[in-house]
Formats: C-alpha cells, sequence, structure tokens
C-alpha cells in the first residue's frame, strides 16, 4: 500500500464513522437500535449502492467475532454487578435450557412451514436463538425497566452468545446419532472452561491493577481492556468459549471498584462504538440487497414463528421453577432483541459451504431487521401496558465524565505520596482558588466527604472539582504544597499591593 492509497484508506473509513455516527443519532430519536443506521450505511457503500465490493464472508466472521467480543467486553465493563446477582441464576437458565428450546421449536417450524432439510433447520434455529447484546445494551438503558428485568435481560444477553456458537457448530457439519451428545459435551466444556479463565483473568486483573502505579492514568483502560482481550483469545486457544471468557472478566474489572474506572468505562464505550460500526457496515457490504425480496415471506414466517412462538415457550420453561409473574415473562418475551449476533452466526454454515447457506444468510439478515423494527419502538409501550413502567418514568441517570466539559468543569484526581508536602495538611489550608473544591477523599478504599478540619494522609487521593478557567491555578497551588507545605505560593486575596 503506497502512502497516498493510505491516504485515502483513512480519508474513507473517517467518513464512515462520521456518517455511521449520525445516522445513528437519527434512528436513535425514533427508539431504534443503532444497528439499522450503521446496517443501512453498509448496504449503501456495497455493490448495489455505491459500488464497493466486499464478498469474502471469511473476513466478515473474523471482523464479527472479534467486534462482537469488543462489545461484550463494553457491555461488562459497564455492568452492574449489583443488577445482576439476584437474577444469576434465571440468567444461566435462559442463556442455556432457553436457547436449547428456542432452537428446537424454531426448527420445527422452519422444518414445517418453509420445508428446508433438517440441517437447515437446526441451523436457522441456531442462529437466530441468541439475544443480542449491542441491541439490548443500547435499548433497555434508556428504558427505565424494573431492575431485576434489566438485569436480567442483560446478563441473558452477555451469556447466551456462548451457546448459541457452540451449537451452531455442531449443526454445521453432517448430523448424526452422536451430535446431541458430543454437542452437550462441547457445550459443557466450552461454558466451563470459558468461564474459569474469565473469572481467573478478572480477579488476577483486578488484584494486579489496584496494585500496580501506571505512570499515565490512560494507561489504565487501556490495561482493563486488554485483560478482556486476553481472557477472550486464552479461553479461544483452549477451545473453550472466548465470549463468556471476556464477558466476564469485564464484569469482574468493572465492579472491582477502582478510581479509575469512569476513565475506562468512557474508553470501552467508544471501542464498543467502533466495533459495532465496523461490524454493522462489514455485514452491510456483505449483503447483495437484489437477493433479499425473495426472502422476505420467509424470513417474516420464521421471524413471527420465533417471536410469537420460541421465545415465549423457552422463557416459560426456563423460568417456570423461578415463578415469574406473568406480566414479566411476557416482557421478556417480547424484549428479546436479535442484531449482529444471529448475522455473524449465519456467516459459519456459509464459510462450511453448507448447501443452501447463503440463502440461509439472507433469511437470517432480512428477519433481523424487520423485527428489529417492530419490537425495538415497541417494547417502552409493551412494558407500559403491562403495568412495568409508568407513564413519567424517568430512566436512571447516566453519570459520565463528558458533561463535565459541558458545564465548563473539571475534575483533577490527586494522589498523595508518602513524601508529599501535602501529608497532615488541613483541607482548608489548601486555599484553593474559588469555585474550586475538594468534593472527596478515597483512604484505605473508603470514599468519604471531608470537611474544612480534615488532615490528608499519605496515600490519599482527592478528587477536585474546579472550572477550566481556575484549573491551571488550582494545579500550580496542589504542586507548591505538596513541594514546599502550605505557606507555598500563599497571597491573601485581601491585600492589595
Amino acid at each position: 500500500m503506497t502512502l497516498h492509497e493510505l491516504y485515502l484508506v483513512v480519508l474513507v473509513g473517517g467518513c464512515v464513522v462520521v456518517a455511521s455516527i449520525a445516522a445513528a443519532r437519527l434512528v436513535s430519536r425514533v427508539g431504534l437500535p443503532v444497528l439499522l443506521a450503521f446496517l443501512a450505511i453498509g448496504l449503501g457503500l456495497g455493490e448495489d449502492g455505491l459500488g464497493v465490493q466486499f464478498s469474502n464472508d471469511q473476513i466478515a466472521q473474523a471482523i464479527g467475532i472479534g467486534a462482537l467480543a469488543v462489545i461484550l467486553i463494553d457491555g461488562g465493563l459497564s455492568t452492574d454487578w449489583r443488577l445482576i446477582r439476584p437474577v444469576l441464576g434465571r440468567a444461566a437458565v435462559l442463556a442455556t435450557l432457553g436457547v436449547v428450546v428456542s432452537v428446537l421449536v424454531t426448527a420445527v417450524g422452519a422444518w414445517l412451514l418453509l420445508g428446508v432439510s433438517v440441517q437447515l433447520a437446526l441451523l436457522l434455529g441456531a442462529v437466530v436463538a441468541s439475544t443480542d447484546a449491542a441491541a439490548v445494551f443500547s435499548v433497555l438503558r434508556a428504558l427505565p425497566l424494573p431492575h431485576r428485568i434489566a438485569g436480567l435481560l442483560e446478563a441473558e444477553s452477555g451469556f447466551n452468545d456462548a451457546p448459541t456458537v457452540i451449537l451452531v457448530l455442531a449443526f454445521t457439519v453432517p448430523i448424526d446419532a452422536g451430535t446431541p451428545v458430543r454437542a452437550l459435551v462441547s457445550l459443557a466444556y466450552e461454558l466451563g472452561v470459558g468461564a474459569a479463565i474469565g473469572a481467573a483473568a478478572g480477579f488476577l486483573g483486578a488484584l494486579g491493577l489496584r496494585r500496580l502505579s501506571l505512570p499515565s492514568s490512560g494507561l489504565y483502560p487501556l490495561a482493563t481492556f486488554a485483560m478482556g482481550l486476553i481472557a477472550f483469545a486464552a479461553a479461544g486457544a483452549a477451545h473453550a468459549s472466548g465470549f463468556l471468557a471476556a464477558y466476564l472478566t469485564a464484569i469482574i474489572l468493572g465492579n472491582a471498584g477502582r478510581s479509575h474506572r469512569h476513565a475506562v468505562r468512557s474508553f470501552a464505550q467508544g471501542m464498543g462504538w467502533i466495533a459495532q460500526i465496523g461490524l454493522f457496515v462489514s455485514l452491510g457490504l456483505l449483503v447483495s440487497p437484489t437477493e433479499l425480496p425473495a426472502v422476505i415471506v420467509p424470513a417474516l414466517v420464521l421471524g413471527l414463528v420465533l417471536l410469537l412462538v420460541a421465545r415465549p415457550v423457552s422463557v416459560l420453561v426456563s423460568l417456570l421453577p423461578f415463578r415469574v409473574p406473568r406480566r414479566e415473562a411476557a416482557l421478556l418475551s417480547w424484549a428479546g432483541l436479535r442484531g449482529a449476533v444471529p448475522i455473524v452466526l449465519a456467516t459459519f454454515p456459509v464459510v462450511a459451504h453448507v448447501p443452501g447457506s447463503e440463502r440461509l444468510f439472507n433469511v437470517v439478515f432480512v428477519l433481523v431487521v424487520a423485527f428489529t423494527l417492530v419490537q425495538a419502538p415497541t417494547l417502552k409501550p409493551v412494558a407500559r401496558r403491562l403495568g412495568l413502567v409508568s407513564a413519567d418514568a424517568t430512566r436512571d441517570l447516566e453519570i459520565e465524565s463528558a458533561p463535565l466539559d459541558v458545564l465548563d468543569a473539571d475534575l483533577i484526581h490527586v494522589v498523595v505520596s508518602p513524601r508529599s508536602r501535602l501529608r497532615n495538611v488541613e483541607i482548608w489550608e489548601l486555599r484553593l482558588p474559588d469555585p474550586a473544591v475538594v468534593t472527596m477523599v478515597i483512604r484505605a478504599g473508603r470514599a468519604f466527604v471531608p470537611d474544612r478540619r480534615t488532615p490528608i494522609r499519605a496515600r490519599d487521593e482527592l478528587l477536585v472539582m474546579t472550572t477550566n478557567r481556575v484549573r491551571p491555578d488550582v494545579e500550580r497551588r496542589l504542586t507548591a504544597i505538596g513541594q514546599r507545605g502550605p505557606q507555598a505560593g500563599w497571597r491573601d486575596p485581601d491585600r492589595r499591593g
């Protein structure tokens, strides 16, 4: 690649990202997952649009798997453990038994109504069995659902990718009498080992990041995200579930109580958006729009079977021991959003050259787009009709660092070293320029709001809120006290001279 070609690639890539962001803003205003905007960009760039040729299924599959891992790490880092812990058992059953039930019911419907072979019917059932983490995270976190329902849907979408991948791979090869046994053995091994690797990577990563003092705060997000990728790759190398390992690692690291967690989550969100754009645009490029009209009817038939029969039956069977109220079960059935995962999984049989797999891919693509248009905008009205969301309910506030820019404010993180002259200085002695204020002190892992007489100790972490205008003065003041004590650089503001 020449330097000129590199410039062109970067230019086109940047334009695609900006166009995707603009399109995402438009569709999000009507309550649709942004996947539709990104898919539309890919279709517009493809062979029936601007003419970009992209037909390499293996590259699309590799992009899809890598992007899904990044999306799951992003989702895990932003998942509140307190939200999913009470529903962890239900989520595990939905992600395993629920997936198996959904596969069987959908496969029977495809075999009876579409007349496909048993192998293709099972593949169709397995490919569309997984709810999509990106779609669920983007829609549910803007919807004021009860915590037990939102947590269950988030955990299920994070956990059920692994079983569906295993089943799709099992049904991609010719089916014989031993296929179910092999699939169950593989399922147990991949889930067990993947969970073990994910938990180990998460706890070791949290321990290491807690004890290490990195030279720059920007390295903490990189290190955290890298641990999720290491867990994903290590589990994959061990022929276990990399998706499950990455998600578990991210959940543990995201709830480890580190001081840089907001920066980590912001970085992860950015990586997640890049992954979604790359994933959906590449999948849109892979599709030939002229082939889609021929599969609209089969896709709608299969989607109705999935939405009205397979998903409700899988929810009912899975949650029967937990005595979930009917209204909540009904919403869980309707909220099983599909997205990138089924489309990526549909590339597996194409790469394996399974007969009829290209038609299967088109059916899945149309199904995902059509039923995303149906389910996502109606989720809030359905929840309201079921009495699970009040008409004037507001969603939980999302706290992040970005709004500080809007307020012309900034947050300074100060770590007091054992040799710093900040030790034993009381808060009032800092005499920070107005309107800067020490809003929180973190001492030995415990955070508290200081008063003016609170002394600063070695290894304390101070969070100082200030405006951008006086931030340089605040930094100079803190640096001077740290080097020479509380009288350094001090001038009485009442003195005139």
